[in-house]
């Protein structure tokens, strides 16, 4: 059944262990299917017990799933490989526009701001049992989610916006649990979702943000949180409107104990209004990362919520790493209170190049989206195809199945890199990788 690889090990963890690096290494493939417990366990000549237990640890790991009578067999997409190893690998020369990062360009200077935080620093030197929170961080954080809507609440900060999802989730939620994710969604969390043992239901987005239908029907089936990025959503562009906010709150009132997570990464990036959902729900967290407009390796976010799942947050943060840098918290703090970043001029920047884009796209009767942020979503008959043929062209884009559940094939492209020369050529190749020209017949 598993070829030339043999399970090993003796105890539930030993075993555990051995699929777990198997998996890593490719030696068990996604899709393969495991020896049925009781069958390994005479071969390995342990109690049955112990493999379930071994499987068990696997399944919460995001490794392994089970189908009933199926059996159990190595997840499609399992946790160990990760959806970054479907990224695209760009031959010297071409244009790498799969990486989703910010413009460089756009981003503000640090040295300035962590020399004078390192000054504060060496002043007043950080100790144990100081507050894990830069109050001015706090001030200028507040004064912002007040100015969009999101309700009063509890404030801490995290090291980006996927160690606050991580540890919200795991304040409230439970392996097993299921949790309604976009899908198309950020390929990170939807990679987190297994590791922490959770299902992930999908929810379909337009671009107007999640369907409020299929919202409704994940939670009526059992979805215990729901993840919703606010604007600039990853990898589609969506922007919640004011109109499709109305419409999920009024499904989320239909159910209060929900646990809501929305990611609001493109502040200070996108011009767009933001429509908190927050308050709706009994347990709700609102989270904004510096990462985007500031700089990806400032590794910052600031949480708000309710009292009690900020308290859990930063009970378990004590527990592991103490606090995110203060020395960090203060050059946010003083980039973000300064207006260091005109943020009309970076989402007009983005909006120049997705803009154009779409727009040459729609003209050659390619189908596209991007409200907002710095990708576009273009949907796509076969993505591998239509990948290696825009590398043979000289573009590099990301494989949509890094951000896909059950969605249609698609791929993204990150605008940054672009510039208006690159438009038309860019928008010409896209047309023939997912339109090739008929070959021509001779004789």
């Amino acid at each position: 059944m598993l070829g030339e690889y043999r399970i090993e090990g003796r105890g539930a963890a030993e075993i555990a262990a051995d699929v777990e690096r198997a998996v890593g290494t490719g030696e068990l493939r996604p899709g393969q299917p495991l020896p049925p417990m009781r069958e390994l366990a005479v071969r390995l000549g342990v109690n049955p017990n112990t493999v379930a237990a071994a499987y068990r640890t696997l399944r919460e790991r995001g490794v392994i799933e089970t189908a009933g009578r199926r059996g159990s067999r190595v997840r499609p997409k399992p946790v160990t490989t990760g959806r970054d190893q479907l990224r695209v690998e760009v031959p010297p020369g071409a244009r790498d526009l799969s990486t989703g990062n910010p413009d460089p360009a756009l981003l503000p200077p640090l040295a300035p701001a962590l020399a004078a935080a390192a000054e504060a620093g060496d002043r007043r030197p950080v100790l144990y049992g100081d507050d894990p929170v830069d109050p001015e961080l706090l001030r200028v954080a507040r004064a912002e989610l007040d100015a969009d809507g999101v309700p009063q609440g509890s404030l801490t900060v995290t090291s980006g916006s996927l160690d606050a999802v991580e540890r919200v989730l795991a304040a409230h939620l439970r392996p097993g649990d299921a949790v309604a994710v976009e899908d198309p969604g950020w390929g990170s969390a939807l990679d987190l979702m297994p590791a922490l043992g959770l299902r992930a239901v999908p929810v379909s987005v337009d671009d107007d943000g999640p369907s409020a239908e299929d919202l409704a029907r994940a939670l009526a089936a059992g979805a215990r949180a729901l993840l919703v990025t606010a604007r600039a959503q990853n990898p589609t562009g969506a922007a919640v409107t004011a109109s499709r906010a109305d419409a999920l709150r009024t499904v989320l009132r239909g159910h209060p104990n929900t646990l809501l997570i929305e990611d609001d990464h493109g502040h200070g990036m996108v011009d767009l209004p933001p429509h908190p959902l927050a308050g709706v729900t009994r347990y709700w967290a609102f989270v904004r990362s510096a990462a985007k407009t500031y700089g990806p390796d400032l590794r910052l976010a600031v949480l708000a919520g309710d009292p009690v799942t900020v308290d859990r947050v930063r009970g378990r943060q004590r527990l592991g790493p103490g606090w995110v840098s203060l020395l960090l918290q203060r050059t946010v703090a003083r980039l973000w209170a300064a207006g260091a970043v005109d943020r009309t001029a970076v989402a007009e920047s983005y909006r120049s190049r997705r803009g154009p884009l779409l727009d040459a796209l729609a003209a050659r009767g390619i189908e596209a989206h991007g409200r907002s942020g710095m990708n576009i979503w273009v949907p796509v008959p076969d993505e591998t195809t239509t990948v290696a043929r825009l590398l043979q062209s000289g573009w590099g884009v990301a494989p949509g199945a890094r951000f896909r559940l059950t969605s249609s094939p698609a791929i993204r492209i990150t605008v940054s890199p672009l510039t208006p020369r690159d438009i038309e050529p860019l928008a010409d190749a896209v047309q023939a990788a997912v339109r090739p020209s008929p070959p021509r017949v001779y004789g």
